[in-house]
């Protein structure tokens, strides 16, 4: 029979409002059951100025293994807890104060892909594994043609989220923009609507302005503030005695277990787009997994995708496009820059497919380079063709009777079911396979737990 006869799926309930911004900074080794777990005493030494008091910070970055850094004057502190530091003490050959830091994305260069540039007055120091890289310091007009001495804030912009792997410099409300790629390698812009950055970070798609000890979040296209009102970086960036935002979020053990990336609780969908950038949605929040070395957090799904809520069935790309199905209905959004809603959406599954009795899925991927989507429900295998728009061939059975998502990707097809995954090489495996393969662990091979 055709594969357009699909039993509908059972939705689960919406969960009450989720937090917005960092509960805590991820480290390389975290294993996810620290997200609420008591301040470790390092946060202030005795006889050494604290990290908590007003002032806020010059500079802000990641370094090359995922730890965020903080520096204020002469001093500095690494991670959300870390100990203060004298600069010259974790960065060789530099002291204080300095003025703006950033981590370069620069994936087509590989010598200077994850170096930290630091910058004061007219110099520039780089980094890369700790150690000051040969060549430096150097004028910024040197290394950076077009930046102007004495920065106050600096971060990286990630290709997708920019058009290419750029720096954003913030002096003023004047923003300047370089990038290796563009021609000219400057674009210079007013945001006079973002107001005074004495530093500024990306984490995990993010990008935050921060003054004082307070700080916004924007769009790093268009300066556009996206923060309904300033936040205290104290509540959120760093570990402060008396102060967070998360406690609450400890009363409600549903919500901790499906915050909990290491809970073993089942995802809803998974995704990796044409920028493999992939996800893992549970729940109404999602995880990004390829930037794991940042750290780790839930995310609600409008934080990333303009108006999506509640429990996603399916997500999967085609064309610069991300596809998201919630029930009968489809939404989809732009892959460009940032997520862009398509207008005209959201639309049902027979709308948009030509499938008049599809109801519902429990999965559906795509392939990399291929207008094939495969829609999963029970045991059956839809193929729809995408250019056509229309089920393609007949119903194909495969061995997993329930399935709860799929993706495919370079390393080739994952099915996921409760807490286990099945890795087959194609598609071709899975309709040929009598047995299923040896299940792995979600939470250890996708969330690092």
């Amino acid at each position: 029979m055709k594969l357009c006869a699909i039993v509908p799926g059972i939705l689960l309930g919406l969960l009450p409002p989720l937090l917005s911004y960092p509960l805590i900074k991820g480290r390389p080794n975290d294993t996810g059951t620290n997200l609420f777990s008591d301040p470790d005493p390092a946060y202030n030494l005795p006889g050494m100025p604290d990290r908590c008091t007003d002032g806020g910070f010059d500079a802000i970055t990641l370094d090359d293994k995922g730890v965020m850094h903080y520096f204020r004057g002469d001093l500095t502190w690494m991670g959300f807890q870390g100990p203060t530091q004298r600069i010259n003490e974790t960065w060789p050959g530099l002291t204080g104060p300095i003025d703006a830091a950033f981590r370069n994305h620069n994936e087509k260069n590989p010598l200077e892909h994850q170096r930290i540039y630091l910058f004061k007055g007219a110099q520039v120091w780089s980094y890369y594994e700790g150690q000051l890289v040969t060549g430096f310091p150097r004028l910024i007009s040197e290394e950076f043609p077009g930046i102007p001495d004495k920065p106050d804030a600096a971060v990286e912009c990630h290709r997708g989220e920019c058009r290419t792997d750029s720096a954003i410099f913030i002096k003023g409300d004047t923003v300047y923009t370089y990038s290796h790629d563009e021609k000219p390698a400057v674009k210079q812009r007013q945001w006079a609507g973002l107001g005074t950055c004495t530093a500024a970070a990306r984490w995990k798609e993010r990008y935050y302005c921060f003054n004082g000890n307070n700080f916004t979040r924007f769009d790093p296209v268009t300066g556009q503030v996206l923060s309904p009102q300033p936040l205290d970086i104290r509540d959120y960036f760093v570990r402060c005695p008396g102060r967070g935002h998360a406690h609450g979020v400890q009363q409600n053990a549903t919500l901790m277990s499906i915050m909990d990336r290491c809970s073993n609780r089942s995802f809803e969908a998974f995704s990796s787009d044409d920028n493999s950038r992939t996800y893992a949605f549970r729940g109404g929040v999602y995880f990004r997994l390829d930037s794991r070395k940042d750290g780790w957090h839930p995310w609600r799904l409008n934080h990333n995708w303009r108006n999506l809520d509640g429990v996603v069935d399916a997500a999967f790309t085609y064309k610069n496009r991300m596809y998201f199905i919630q029930g009968s209905q489809i939404i989809v959004y732009l892959t460009d820059q940032i997520y862009i809603p398509v207008a005209g959406y959201p639309k049902t599954i027979q709308e948009e497919w030509e499938l008049p009795t599809v109801t519902a899925v429990d999965a559906a991927f795509t392939c990399p380079h291929s207008s094939n989507l495969y829609l999963i429900r029970g045991n059956k295998l839809t193929l729809v063709d995408l250019n056509t728009r229309k089920c393609s061939g007949e119903d194909q059975t495969i061995i997993h009777v329930m399935l709860d998502a799929a993706m495919c990707n370079s390393h080739g097809l994952y099915l996921f079911y409760g807490s286990s995954f099945f890795h087959y090489k194609n598609v071709e495996e899975l309709l040929s396979s009598k047995v299923a393969p040896s299940p792995g662990s979600i939470a250890s091979h996708f969330l690092d737990c």
